[in-house]
């Protein structure tokens, strides 16, 4: 094990989306986080498991697995697998004009996995967007691929809610592990509004105060260093921006009924 969790890149700087077939060689890969995407996974076939940060998904295809930027993952395949790998920088949905894509961006980066009905015309926006070069055609084609994920699900495991750019901004500061902070004022500053306009807006869209969805990515974050790194408690509590470790020990029990220590031995 490692001080640090390892970061792979499979997309160009100047690309803004790739999406390709899965790669058929893939059986088992050692645990790791791509480098400034998020990813949309869609098997056809293969059998096996598939974690992202401490939960095992059990693949039972048709299925779709979403990854972003600050997760873990790594794959435990025993059969030869079939599908797509769509991978998304940030820098697209700046581009995009179109509200609608990014309320769906916001619905499916919330989820981890899908199981979904059979159905072709997922399969086939994948193909189509392997070849598209034109940005407003591909933005259609991902936005009518997103809708269609999301009404072919079963069943869906979140609610379709309007959302904002203030959300998907928050989101993405707090993707950047490095640099987390317990502090809403501190992302409000960041965001150009007040800690109250925060909150309100974060009730608002995700039923969850500021604090809450801070405290779910410092612990998430917590968690992968404490399951991925050999990083001691003191490190991580450091790396975490606490002042020191009993801070970080007594939140992080707040937050998960258990010390770090005892959940690194489990």
């Amino acid at each position: 094990m490692k001080k640090s969790i390892t970061i792979k890149n499979k997309i160009e700087t100047a690309e803004l989306i790739k999406v390709s077939p899965f790669r058929k060689e893939i059986r088992k890969t050692k645990p790791h986080k791509h480098n400034n995407y998020f990813e949309v996974i869609y098997l056809l076939k293969g059998n096996g498991t598939h974690t992202i940060d401490y939960i095992q998904y059990p693949i039972d295809v048709p299925a779709i697995f979403f990854v972003r930027k600050e997760q873990v993952h790594h794959w435990d395949l025993d059969s030869v697998p079939e599908g797509y790998v769509l991978l998304l920088k940030k820098g697209f949905v700046e581009r995009s004009l179109d509200s609608e894509l990014k309320n769906l961006l916001s619905q499916v980066s919330a989820l981890s996995c899908l199981n979904l009905k059979q159905n072709n015309t997922v399969e086939t926006f994948f193909q189509l967007l392997i070849t598209e070069d034109d940005f407003t055609v591909t933005e259609g084609i991902l936005k009518a691929l997103l809708a269609k994920i999301i009404n072919t699900a079963l069943p869906l495991a979140t609610n379709k809610v309007k959302t904002s750019d203030v959300i998907l901004l928050f989101r993405e500061l707090l993707s950047n592990t490095s640099d987390l902070h317990n502090n809403v004022s501190y992302y409000a500053e960041k965001l150009n509004t007040t800690p109250q306009n925060l909150n309100a807006v974060s009730r608002k869209v995700l039923n969850l105060s500021a604090s809450e969805i801070i405290a779910e990515h410092i612990i998430s974050e917590a968690k992968r260093l404490l399951i991925y790194t050999i990083n001691t408690v003191s490190e991580i509590a450091y790396n975490l921006n606490f002042n020191d470790a009993s801070h970080f020990i007594k939140y992080f029990k707040r937050h998960t009924g258990t010390t770090p220590q005892v959940f690194r031995k489990d």
